[in-house]
């Protein structure tokens, strides 16, 4: 029985090891001819350079080639005698070297690799390099992609450069370790233990975040607690930060504008005031002697009762310009989010962002880039992108999108985010014409910006898979990836994590693949179609909630939001209405304004419509509505048809895991559709159309459900 035991448990540890490792599984390469070309291209590898960083780009190498070809290749420090493999940073090459990588030198920046064949000694060699050694750990974890992904190594010719340069996961996680809008267990960060305890785990988070180029980590909450910047928590900081720098991090911290009357006795936080300003100059020189590469601050100012510049009668610019102003000497940098809202004006919530920073545009200092979320709102499943994007031609806009799920099922519905996050990238703003796209706003090229940046809102907590769903893995792989590359296809995304996590084999690439692509589509369908908006029960914001409406702020309220009543649906934001549509170029005002041109998945995003409004389908609104919901369903159960068929391709443990979440996710769809068809029905007054299912509870029954413990909620 002991051996029986003992061996469950090491089966049991090795398949939720598959877990753990996330995209960098390393499976072994099965394809014979593949085997031989890989294993006749790497009979010895040089690693020139003996930094930290460079040791573990070495470390790696040995693990991919152990892991996916069964032996590690010699490995030297220099160039005599014969080698097939060259990795080093710029610095440490010959001068022959650099002289044929020459043309491929001034394409990259400081963090951009090389991964090319050369000819060497008369001999075919390969190299990998950069100008710094954080750049060719990058390349290193790409070149072990290549072999991952079962691609050929001949004739290779790759010089790739990261199009942003802050590359952030905002991690919203408290000093008690709860994560607000967490649904993968606590935060990683055990204050308790640190700073003499360094848990495995923050190594391999580093590592995870190093093989996708994300290049910086805010530790602590936007809803921020000023004791982080007590000498008793920088120490633990510290330590963090000397974990993460080899592998190229920066560490960030949430600054609580009121820290100076908190923790630093002063009767004021007004950012004027001569002792307020000394206060903070005084604390990042403090966290840069500790810190000499810390990268600066997050500040949420002013929204949803955090202190800000406005409770002294200053404003956004008068509070990030202090703060720039004292970690400018150490080229740190402020994150200053644009999320802002006021109970004071309840016209339209989706203005107030606008209507607050634009007219700042060109007066915050150079170290300032403005944090705006991806749309008007608050992240949720579909929005038009943010009208702030391109109208701050003279501000550096960085990108903030959510990667957890906060209003997307949590983590135990499958969204491929990577498929929204394209579609805000690819938007076209027409500031300066057609091709404004955002990408071009986020990567600085429209404006010629030189601080660009993208953040994306942490899924990380220290569930053993990290993110509490198999799947949900891939919305902080290919958050990194986009981050990187604001322009790449998220299909081409979806395949390489697929490789890469499970399994090379063609047969489940293509129909996982597929279902993956429609995914963020089917929850759209099933929780907000045709641009309905924050319909979500209040606070947890789990399940629906579309009858809510005795909150003390009315934009808190989903009835704010569709405004559902006998002559039918939506919020008007056109220009007879809150006339919201005017905050977009001239182009964009006009597409949205007129629903002749209006895209319909926007629908009800810009126009309140009539229950019998024609959609482009014959359909009415009523109708189609209904016909989305049901197709957000059978989405779903398509989903779970589709995984049924993967159990030979995939290790028991992630096959039952994904199916057992597929299945919650198909009775949350149903009670998505049933809860919000029933809702919406007392005002239409019209029957459900051919096709679409009867619910089985009545409306009574989805309103008295209650949640006090949802997940991430406090």
């Amino acid at each position: 029985m002991r051996f029986v035991f003992l061996f469950f448990l090491i089966s049991f540890s090795t398949l939720a090891q598959k877990d753990y490792k996330l995209w960098l599984q390393y499976n072994k390469v099965a394809n014979s001819s593949l085997v031989s070309e890989y294993k006749n291209n790497f009979k010895s590898i040089v690693v020139l350079g003996n930094s930290e960083t460079i040791k573990i780009a070495e470390k790696e190498l040995k693990t991919g080639f152990l892991d996916m070809l069964g032996n590690i290749p010699e490995i030297k420090s220099d160039i005599k005698g014969e080698c097939n493999l060259i990795v080093g940073s710029q610095s440490n090459l010959s001068s022959q070297i650099k002289t044929e990588l020459q043309s491929d030198l001034v394409k990259i920046n400081d963090e951009g690799f090389i991964i090319k064949s050369i000819s060497f000694k008369n001999k075919r060699q390969i190299i990998i390099t950069g100008k710094t050694d954080v750049a060719v750990l990058y390349g290193v974890f790409n070149f072990l992609k290549i072999v991952q992904t079962n691609k050929s190594v001949q004739n290779l010719n790759i010089a790739d450069s990261p199009k942003t340069n802050i590359r952030i996961l905002n991690h919203w996680d408290n000093l008690d370790r709860t994560v607000e809008r967490g649904y993968a267990g606590f935060s990683l960060w055990n204050w308790q233990k640190l700073p003499d305890f360094i848990d495995q785990r923050y190594i391999d988070y580093a590592r995870a975040n190093a093989s996708i180029g994300i290049n910086g980590t805010v530790l602590t909450n936007v809803n921020a607690n000023a004791l982080i910047l007590t000498p008793q928590y920088l120490e633990k900081v510290e330590a963090l930060a000397n974990v993460f720098r080899p592998y190229g991090i920066k560490v960030y911290l949430t600054a609580r504008f009121s820290a100076p009357i908190e923790i630093g006795n002063l009767k004021t936080a007004d950012p004027k005031d001569a002792q307020v300003i000394q206060w903070w100059k005084n604390k990042a020189t403090e966290i840069y002697k500790r810190i000499p590469d810390f990268g600066g601050f997050l500040v949420k100012a002013n929204s949803e009762g955090q202190p800000g510049p406005q409770n002294y009668g200053r404003n956004h610019v008068d509070g990030a310009n202090m703060l720039a102003d004292a970690v400018a000497p150490f080229s740190g940098v402020i994150m200053w989010r644009a999320f802002v809202y006021s109970e004071h004006d309840a016209n339209d919530r989706a203005k107030q962002a606008y209507a607050e920073f634009q007219p700042y545009d060109g007066k915050f200092k150079e170290n300032v880039i403005v944090q705006v979320k991806n749309g008007a709102i608050d992240f949720q499943p579909r929005e038009p992108f943010h009208p702030l994007f391109g109208a701050m031609p003279k501000t550096p806009l960085m990108m903030e999108f959510q990667i957890t799920q906060e209003y997307l099922g949590f983590s135990t519905h499958l969204v491929f985010l990577p498929k929204l996050f394209q579609e805000v990238l690819e938007s076209d703003t027409y500031q300066k014409g057609k091709g404004s796209t955002v990408a071009k706003v986020i990567d600085g090229t429209l404006y010629q910006n030189k601080l660009t940046g993208i953040a994306g809102v942490a899924n990380i907590g220290n569930d053993l898979n990290w993110t509490g769903h198999p799947f949900a893995q891939v919305n902080w792989y290919g958050f990194g990836r986009l981050a990187w590359n604001p322009y790449l296809d998220s299909e081409i995304i979806a395949d390489e994590w697929l490789r890469s996590t499970f399994s090379n084999d063609e047969n489940f690439i293509k129909t996982v693949k597929n279902i993956m692509m429609e995914s963020r589509e089917a929850v759209v369908n099933y929780m907000t179609p045709l641009g309905l908006h924050h319909i979500m029960d209040t606070g947890h914001h789990y399940g629906p909630g579309p009858w809510v409406s005795d909150l003390s702020r009315p934009e808190w309220n989903p009835t704010y939001y569709h405004k559902a009543d006998k002559n039918g649906i939506g919020f008007d934001r056109s220009k007879s209405g809150t006339n919201a549509v005017t905050q977009y170029a001239t182009e964009v005002a006009k597409l949205f304004d007129n629903l002749e041109t209006c895209p319909e998945k926007d629908f009800l995003w810009f126009h309140h419509l009539s229950w019998d409004y024609k959609l482009k389908n014959g359909q009415t609104l009523w109708n189609g509505l209904a016909l989305k919901y049901q197709e957000g369903v059978n989405q779903v159960r398509e989903m779970q048809d589709v995984w049924n068929e993967t159990e030979k391709y995939v290790d028991s443990e992630r096959f039952n895991e994904v199916k057992m979440l597929l299945e919650i996710q198909h009775k949350e769809a149903k009670w998505w559709r049933d809860a919000c068809l029933l809702y919406f029905q007392q005002f239409s007054g019209k029957e459900l159309p051919a096709g679409v299912e009867k619910p089985t509870q009545t409306l009574e029954y989805f309103k008295s459900l209650k949640f006090p413990f949802a997940p991430g909620n406090g």
